[in-house]
């Protein structure tokens, strides 16, 4: 039986579940794939702490070089992270003609388009499902359970820190500072949680998967991003009285013209199927032209689950490697020459409707003065709610707005922050879903 030879870059959690898959599913791998994959080299800083899994001591290696430029090795797996030296060693690793496989978000959002073009003029594959999603097939749903359709829109959850977080206050009324804490103590949010709570870490994933929907190169700069740090238990009572739940969102349209790209704290139905994705797991609403709506759900990051998608892709390469079928399936979600520049609309032109809590002062005659500066500016309310909680003289006063843009919206909360009577920057939330 033919063997695939298998180099590791990056022993860390995520390296260590891939490993412990490879050993503990050997057999049932290789009955799927009909060749072994052999881990021959794994390169990393830190070749002492044990990973709780059983490999010869001579397979590891500090030098990545052994990997790289390995002659016998047919596949690169990049599990370091980061900008570099990532990019550098998976160029490297192209140029020495070895198919790669990767879960690093941030490198393909930043370096992606320069790194598949290097595979395609070098006629090796780059495939990423872990990057997107942990265990969750969304690369693979897209690209190939999705290919006769147009996608028309992607609506989701894919980061689990941030929605642990926004779980932990919905459910349990604590403050964000307490929901982080709790999320770190269980690992889910790293000791500088600031691309996972800021809503940086979605945007990659973004930016990724509306190359695959929209055949569009990656353009990690044109996503408007805003994270949940200033989500208080206050909004989140307000809004569950609303009817609604919050999320952080990633949201790409399609709407002909041009294309939505945009990651933010998001108010969406309390009875929709996404509004009930809690805790730390993740979930991709996926509407083609022709086969609707889907909903892929599951555990969007861990050892196990994200290692999965690491095995995937290697078997997926090792069958391309054994039939000769390597580029079968476009590593980008279509053929080089298909991918086209779109517009990609600014945050300014977004027409959704608006969450508003305004901090005033307890007097008469303050929510007029606000109603008439929205109406002003051509937005007008849906609902108000004004509760006589009175803290250093003032009272919140919450709106929900009619469909109105972001432009409008801005410009009038400008102008409303300014007033007297205001205390304090406005809080702005989006709602989608009705």
């Amino acid at each position: 039986m033919r063997s695939i030879n298998i180099g590791l870059l990056g022993f860390g959690t995520v390296g260590a579940g891939m490993v412990k898959i490879l050993i503990e599913n050997g057999p049932l791998i290789e009955s799927r794939l009909g060749a072994l994959l052999i881990l021959k080299k794994i390169a990393d800083l830190d070749i002492t702490t044990d990973r709780g899994v059983a490999i010869q001591p001579d397979i590891l290696t500090t030098d990545a070089s052994e990997v790289l430029n390995d002659p016998e090795i047919d596949i690169v797996v990049e599990l370091i992270g980061g900008y570099e030296p990532a990019r550098s060693f998976v160029l490297q690793a192209i140029a020495n003609g070895k198919h790669i496989v990767t879960a690093n978000k941030a490198l393909l959002a930043k370096h992606g388009n320069e790194i598949f073009a290097a595979a395609g003029k070098q006629g090796v594959e780059v495939a990423f499902e872990a990057s997107v999603g942990g265990g969750i097939p969304l690369i693979h749903s897209i690209k190939e359970g999705l290919v006769a359709n147009r996608v028309k829109m992607l609506f989701g959850i894919l980061n689990g820190t941030a929605n642990y977080i926004l779980s932990k206050m919905t459910d349990e009324g604590t403050s964000f500072e307490t929901a982080l804490k709790r999320a770190q103590e269980k690992g889910y949010a790293e000791a500088d949680p600031t691309f996972d709570v800021e809503g940086i870490d979605t945007a990659h994933k973004l930016a990724i998967l509306m190359m695959l929907s929209f055949g569009i190169p990656i353009n990690l700069d044109a996503v408007y991003t805003e994270g949940i740090s200033k989500i208080t238990p206050l909004d989140i009572e307000f809004i569950q009285q609303f009817g609604y739940r919050i999320k952080l969102l990633a949201i790409a349209k399609d709407t002909g013209d041009a294309v939505e790209a945009r990651v933010h704290p998001t108010m969406i139905p309390a009875g929709s199927m996404l509004a009930n994705v809690n805790g730390s797991f993740n979930a991709l609403s996926i509407t083609g032209d022709m086969a609707g709506d889907i909903l892929l759900f599951g555990r969007g990051a861990g050892m196990m689950p994200t290692g999965s998608a690491v095995v995937s892709d290697l078997v997926d390469i090792g069958r391309n490697i054994l039939y000769g079928a390597v580029g079968r399936v476009p590593a980008i979600g279509c053929q080089a020459g298909a991918v086209r520049d779109r517009r990609i609309k600014k945050i300014d032109d977004l027409e959704t409707k608006y969450y508003f809590r305004f901090t005033a002062v307890d007097s008469p005659g303050v929510l007029s003065k606000i109603g008439g500066v929205l109406g002003a500016h051509r937005i007008s309310i849906e609902s108000v709610q004004q509760k006589g909680r009175v803290t250093s003289g003032s009272v919140p006063i919450v709106m929900i707005t009619h469909k109105a843009r972001e432009v409008d919206v801005q410009n009038a909360l400008k102008e409303i922050d300014s007033l007297p009577v205001v205390q304090g920057e406005t809080i702005l939330i989006r709602i989608e879903g009705d």
